[in-house]
């Protein structure tokens, strides 16, 4: 906590902060869109500098086709698609590479380098920032990390960096709002049950947990399987749920299980964010905190129906982009209600 200066003092760096947290959140809902329009292949190379420029004439086009045809994913999906069709999918990568390095320079190192010059930062935030700043370049690498294994024999990222890069993403977007709320609300906050407390560090614990399954399903295209609701083609336990070998590669690789341990992850969450927003009805809350209680039981349903619309529907893009953005939503109501219940000096 800072606590050489009032919170009026450093609302301009939360609310840059928070303004990051909103770039970061619109990357990862593009990041999402990247992936469901399978356009996340199609530049196979990492250029950090110049790769902020598109193709400017149609020699230059022809010589990024070319590399896309040499990746499995033209080879065995998409053998014979136009220049044009490859325009639509690069353009949407193109984006989301871009925004990538607009939030690193413009976003982020600007801004710092004005609150810096302007000794608005304090001693105890600096290695804050500058952590969030590594943190971004680390996840930059990670992202190419990830584009690589879609680069080689299959025709699609791995599962496991997929995920991987989708957790850094939350990660980095977590520690930043955490940061912020700590500069917007620095005072002690009312005594809260140890008890209470630590459930809603378990309740922001299951959703970060739901959010990676979520990757799974994405990085396997389980969603387009088992579309029915509430039973999985019939039976609540699936055919084939333990099926591969070992028996551990079910639980990241089986489309069954996991869809299945998404579903049951859903699940808990109904009946123990429920229960969390009970007991908060039960104690001693500042009115922004029990509003953000109330909003959170009310997000909930809208995400589990956003989940089951997409499942049903086939995962459509936009019900998907929604589904995913909903997690991200739910996931921030929980963090700021965790971040009120901490007792800080």
């Amino acid at each position: 906590m800072i606590a050489a200066h009032s919170a009026s003092q450093h609302k301009p760096i939360a609310v840059w902060l928070l303004l990051c947290c909103a770039t970061l959140f619109a990357m990862s809902i593009l990041g999402g869109v990247t992936r469901l329009t399978h356009s996340g292949l199609s530049i196979v190379e990492w250029e950090p500098v110049m790769g902020a420029i598109p193709p400017l004439d149609q020699a230059q086009w022809e010589k990024n086709f070319d590399k896309y045809k040499q990746t499995p994913e033209y080879q065995k999906v998409n053998h014979g698609m136009s220049l044009e069709e490859y325009k639509d999918i690069f353009y949407v990568e193109w984006a989301h590479r871009l925004l990538g390095r607009l939030i690193a320079l413009i976003v982020f190192f600007l801004p710092f380098l004005y609150f810096l010059l302007r000794r608005r930062i304090t001693r105890e935030l600096m290695p804050k920032l500058v952590t969030m700043f590594i943190l971004g370049g680390l996840q930059g690498a990670m992202g190419w990390y990830m584009v690589k294994s879609g680069l080689v024999d299959i025709p699609r990222v791995s599962p496991y960096r997929l995920t991987a890069h989708l957790a850094f993403a939350v990660i980095i977007y977590a520690y930043m709002f955490w940061t912020a709320l700590g500069l917007l609300y620095p005072r002690t906050s009312p005594y809260m049950p140890e008890n209470f407390r630590r459930f809603g560090m378990a309740v922001v614990g299951l959703i970060f947990i739901m959010i990676l399954s979520g990757g799974f399903v994405a990085g396997n295209k389980a969603g387009l399987a088992f579309n029915t609701f509430p039973l999985m083609n019939g039976s609540f336990i699936p055919d084939g749920l333990y099926a591969m070998q070992p028996a551990w590669s079910n639980l990241f690789e089986n489309i069954a299980t996991v869809q299945f341990n998404h579903r049951l992850i859903a699940y808990l969450l109904c009946i123990v964010i429920p229960i969390f927003w009970w007991q908060a009805m039960r104690v001693t809350l500042p009115a922004r905190v029990r509003l953000a209680a109330h909003i959170f039981l009310g997000w909930l349903a809208v995400q589990v129906t956003l989940g089951i619309t997409t499942l049903l529907f086939v995962v459509p893009v936009p019900l998907a982009a929604a589904h995913q953005a909903g997690a991200l939503v739910l996931f921030s109501i929980a963090l700021y209600i965790l971040h009120a219940l901490q007792n800080r000096p």
